[in-house]
């Protein structure tokens, strides 16, 4: 068979990570950690129908400053999911696709997942729950 010569596609390391890149990997990998973290308040949940000691358990884990660190990572991926989500629903629509946009709502939607996150967990310590 006769070797063709094609162009090879270029790899990742070619390319300078652009926002939209970056932000559509993170889209996926809190897609992931929220599939974990679902799990994670399933196990919480059956603990404490289980009964006081394996809701300790728990409770203890999640208490504990990896679990306080799981549950601050988990709050932000709800938070960047839900609004990239909305973004990419406005991408469904037609709008946002200029150049300028996409960096902007690509900032909104972070500094979103940001600031809610530290609403959420500032209200969770005031009120004694975490």
């Amino acid at each position: 068979m006769p070797s063709i010569d094609r162009p090879l596609s270029p790899h990742l390391q070619v390319y300078r990570p652009q926002i939209t890149s970056v932000l559509s990997i993170l889209h996926r990998l809190t897609g992931v950690a929220l599939t974990f973290g679902t799990l994670l308040l399933t196990w919480w949940l059956v603990a404490a129908a289980y009964g006081a000691e394996e809701f300790g358990y728990a409770q203890a884990f999640l208490g504990s400053w990896f679990g306080q660190l799981i549950l601050w990572a988990f709050t932000f991926a709800v938070f960047y999911h839900l609004a990239n989500g909305i973004r990419h629903l406005l991408w469904d629509f037609g709008w946002g696709f200029e150049i300028e946009q996409v960096r902007l709502t690509g900032i909104i939607v972070v500094a979103f997942a940001a600031g809610a996150t530290l609403v959420t967990l500032i209200a969770a310590y005031a009120v004694g729950g975490a």
